[in-house]
C-alpha cells in the first residue's frame, strides 16, 4: 500500500497545476482527471511524439499526467456540475487552477462542496492568489516571473531581462500546492474539517529568488544579473565558466566557508604555470572584504578572473570534474539534455522508469520519482490517461450509472 492510496483527489487544473495532481498520484491518491469533453487544452501543447499533433501524443502532456485517470464532462452544463458535485462527495481533495470566482460562479467553489463534504482539502491554484488587485489580472508564465522577481535576476547585464525557456511559474506553485493539500489534509484526518488552500504562483516563485528578495527591505546591496554570474555593488562575480567543449559551474568567493577552496584552486593554478606566486598567495579569505574596502582594487579582481577563465577554457568538462575530485575544488561540469538522460548516477540510482504505452504497443521511458521511500516507494502505476479513458469505470462502476445513462450523456455532448 502506497501512502495515500485510500484517498480520492479531484483534478480540475489546466496546466497551471497539473503537477499538483501528479505528485499525489505518484504518493497512491486516486487521482481522477476531470476533463472537459474533447479533452483538456494541455493535450494540445506540444512537442508530440513523431511530430504526431494528437491529444493522445502530447508530450508535455505525459510529463504531468502519469498516474492519473481520465474522464470527461461538461462542467458548465448542470448535469455536469451535478456530476462533479457527487464525485465531490466522496473527494478527500479537490485541485483546480481557474481564474479566481470561476468555479464559484458555478456553483462549485470551496463553501458549495464543503457544505456537502466537510472534510474535503479544496486546493486553488492561481497566478496572483484569490483576492487582492491583481486576482484578475491576465497571466503567463512570463508575466508572473516579471512580478515575483526571479526575472530580474535572468539574462546579460547590459540589455533587458529574459525568461527562462522552460515555463517554471506553475510549477513553484503546483509544488507549493501539493505540499498544503498535504498539510491541510493532515489537519482532516484529525479534526474531520477539510478547508480551502490558496496558492499564488507569484508568491511561489518570489522564494526563487532566494535571499535576494529580503535584500530590499533590510536595506541592503540589490542584486543584479549578469550573464553567467551575478552583480553585487560593482563586483561581477561569474558562476558560469567555459570549459574546453562546454561550461562549468565554479565557486569562486571568498570568506572563512569558501575562501579555503579559492586558496586550494589558486596554488593548483600556480603549479600548472598560469599564475605568480603572489597570485597565488592573497588572502583569498580576506579578500572579499579587501575588495570591499578597497584595499583590493575591482580590477584585481578582474585580473584573478581572466586567470581562472584560462585554466577552465584549456580543459574539458571531464578533465575539470577530475581535479575537482582529486583536489577538492568545488567546480561540476554543466551538464546537456543528453548528457542528464546518459547520466551514470540516474543510471546507478535506478532513476528512469519504463511505462507500457499499450495503445502504443511499446514503452516509453519517464523520469523517475521525485523521492525514494524505502518502505513506501513510488510506482508508476498508470501511464498518462487517454481522453476520457475512464468514463465507464468511474460513471458507471463507483457513480451506479447505467450504460444506458452514459450515453445518453455522452450524446448530449455532457461528458
Amino acid at each position: 500500500m502506497q501512502m495515500l492510496s485510500p484517498y480520492r483527489v479531484l483534478d480540475l487544473t489546466t496546466e497551471r497545476g497539473l503537477l499538483c495532481g501528479q505528485v499525489l498520484g505518484d504518493l497512491g491518491a486516486d487521482v481522477i482527471k476531470v476533463e472537459p469533453p474533447g479533452g483538456a487544452p494541455a493535450r494540445r501543447l506540444g512537442p508530440f511524439l513523431n511530430d504526431e499533433a494528437h491529444p493522445d501524443r502530447s508530450l508535455y502532456w505525459w510529463a504531468y499526467n502519469r498516474n492519473k485517470r481520465s474522464v470527461t464532462l461538461d462542467i458548465d452544463r448542470p448535469e455536469g456540475r451535478a456530476l462533479l458535485r457527487r464525485m465531490a462527495n466522496s473527494a478527500d481533495f479537490l485541485i483546480e487552477s481557474f481564474n479566481p470566482g470561476e468555479m464559484a460562479a458555478r456553483g462549485l467553489g470551496y463553501e458549495d462542496l464543503a457544505a456537502l463534504n466537510p472534510a474535503v482539502v479544496y486546493v486553488s491554484i492561481s497566478a496572483f492568489g484569490q483576492d487582492g488587485p491583481k486576482a484578475t489580472y491576465a497571466d503567463a508564465d512570463l508575466i508572473i516571473m516579471a512580478a515575483g522577481g526571479p526575472l530580474m535576476l535572468t539574462g546579460d547585464d547590459d540589455r533587458p531581462p529574459v525568461r527562462l525557456s522552460v515555463p517554471q511559474a506553475y510549477l513553484h506553485a503546483s509544488a507549493d500546492a501539493a505540499v498544503g493539500a498535504l498539510a491541510a489534509h493532515h489537519e482532516s484526518v484529525r479534526s474531520g474539517r477539510g478547508q480551502r488552500v490558496d496558492v499564488a504562483a507569484q508568491e511561489s516563485v518570489a522564494m526563487a529568488t532566494q535571499s535576494w528578495v529580503l535584500a530590499a527591505p533590510l536595506g541592503s546591496v540589490e542584486i543584479r544579473r549578469m550573464s553567467g554570474g551575478v552583480k553585487i555593488g560593482e563586483l561581477n562575480i561569474p558562476l558560469v565558466w567555459p570549459a574546453r567543449d562546454g561550461y562549468i559551474a565554479l565557486t569562486f568567493l571568498f570568506g572563512t566557508a569558501l575562501g579555503v577552496f579559492t586558496r586550494k584552486l589558486m596554488h593548483y593554478i600556480c603549479e600548472r604555470g598560469l599564475c605568480d606566486q603572489a597570485t597565488r598567495d592573497k588572502d583569498w579569505i580576506a579578500f572579499g572584504d579587501q575588495l570591499a574596502s578597497g584595499a583590493e582594487p575591482i580590477s584585481e579582481f578582474e585580473r584573478v578572473v581572466e586567470i581562472v577563465r584560462s585554466f577552465t577554457r584549456s580543459h574539458t568538462k571531464a578533465e575539470l570534474l577530475q581535479f575537482a575530485l582529486e583536489r577538492g575544488f568545488l567546480m561540476t561540469p554543466i551538464t546537456t539534455i543528453e548528457e542528464v538522460v546518459k547520466s551514470p548516477q540516474l543510471e546507478s540510482r535506478g532513476y528512469w522508469q519504463s511505462v507500457e504505452h499499450p495503445e502504443l504497443g511499446r514503452s516509453i521511458r519517464y523520469p523517475g520519482p521525485f523521492a525514494k521511500f524505502s518502505a513506501t516507494p513510488i510506482a508508476y502505476r498508470h501511464r498518462p490517461p487517454t481522453v476520457g479513458e475512464h468514463n465507464r469505470e468511474v460513471y458507471c462502476g463507483e457513480l451506479g450509472l447505467s450504460a444506458a445513462e452514459l450515453a445518453g450523456l455522452a450524446e448530449k455532448g455532457i461528458v
